[in-house]
Parts: C-alpha cells; structure tokens; sequence
C-alpha cells in the first residue's frame, strides 16, 4: 500500500469473531430472487454486535492475501441466497492496471491496490454484519472496537479515481544509485546508473558511459530495466 494513500488500514484494529447467534424460532418469509428461505433478519440480536448505521457506507473486511476474488464470489453467493441486496449493495477489489518490463518485454497486468482487503457497499445492521462477517474467508472487518468503520468520502474517491484511471501505472523495480539496462532507444543494451526518477513525468535519468566519460540520459520507465 503506497504511504500516500490515506487508507490507513494498519492504524486500526480488526473485529475478533463473534460466537455463531441462535435462529429464532416460527416461520422465515422468502425474499423474492433468492434462492434460500432463511433470510438473514432470523437472527436474534448477538451481545456485542455492532451498532447499526441507516447510512450506507463502505467498510473495510480483511482477507488472506491471494483470496480476494474468492471472498467476493463468496459473499456474493451469499447476499444473493440470503435475500440481503436491500442492505449489501456492493462488493468491490481495488484494483489497478500495471505495465512492468521483464526480460525486455512489456506486459500488462491487473494489481490489487489494498492486498489482502476487500470493499463493501451496505447499511451496517446485526444482519448485513453477520452475513459478511461470516463469509468464508473474511477474517474481520477493519474498526475499533466492535464497531467497524465506514471508510471517509474523500477515502472512497481517491481509491475510485486510482481504480479508474485512464493511463496505466508503470511499475519501477529500481531506485536511484542502481544498474540499468537501457532496452529501448538509440542507447539500447547500454548499461547505466539511475540518477534520478521523476515519478509525475514517468521519466528516468540514467548516466551512461558514451565515449569515456558519463552522460546523463533521460528515458521513460519503460525504456529502461534493473540490470
């Protein structure tokens, strides 16, 4: 997670398990388009459970790393078979689209920008928490105490604009005093030092050795890879 960001999931506790709460007992009242006749609001309230919010908000749940797709399918399956679309509306990976130079070859890629998190769209209540918390795979939802909090506005926006922006990110796998292989351009195959980066411009200035003596050169991220 890039230290810019101001998604600072590690300043915050996550939600210890809570014991599995009793069904109540009498009939259950089938939510039309699902597909199981339990619906999530035949749950009692359970001790310690969070307050619930008339707000739909994001939240925060944690995951292992590597079972983020797995987590979304999961819990869409269950919103959809416990009748919840009323009160879970979204589940969301940030992700961003990435080009990194390897072996001389760009390849894209899809990254995940919050490893190991995934996003909900829900109107906190007893039950939307206990159907996600609940989920196979989720581990907790990001909060204090026993309350998870909704992630801020200006939060949601800046992760939505990385998420949807336009030109790719470039990934560096150098940093300035290393060796580099220039891979594209009149100075290809020319080894150099990174001298600086300029992460805004996406540009690289790497001093080469032309006719005996170092001559900074400036290259953009993709012309250029970790000797």
């Amino acid at each position: 997670m890039d230290a810019q960001d101001n998604f600072e999931l590690d300043d915050q506790e996550e939600i210890t398990p809570k014991p599995k709460p009793r069904r109540k007992s009498g009939g259950t009242t089938r939510r039309s388009g699902a597909s199981a006749p339990t619906p999530a609001s035949s749950y009692e309230s359970e001790e310690g459970a969070p307050e619930p919010n008339n707000q739909a908000a994001w939240y925060v749940i944690h995951c292992y790393s590597g079972y983020e797709n797995k987590v979304r399918h999961n819990l869409e399956q269950r919103i959809e078979s416990m009748g919840m679309k009323d009160q879970i509306f979204d589940v969301v990976i940030p992700t961003q689209e990435e080009i990194e130079v390897r072996d001389g070859k760009r390849r894209s890629v899809e990254r995940h920008v919050f490893p190991g998190y995934v996003l909900v769209y829900m109107l906190l209540s007893e039950e939307s928490w206990y159907v996600v918390r609940n989920t196979p795979g989720v581990t907790g939802f990001v909060g204090m105490g026993n309350q998870p909090t909704p992630l801020r506005p200006e939060e949601v926006s800046q992760i939505l604009k990385r998420m949807e922006a336009e030109a790719p990110h470039v990934k560096v796998t150098y940093k300035v005093g290393e060796r580099v292989r220039i891979v594209d351009g009149p100075f290809n195959d020319f080894r150099g030092t990174v001298a600086e980066i300029d992460m805004e411009r996406t540009k690289v200035r790497v001093m080469v050795n032309f006719f005996g003596r170092e001559t900074p050169v400036e290259l953009d991220f993709l012309q250029v890879e970790k000797a």
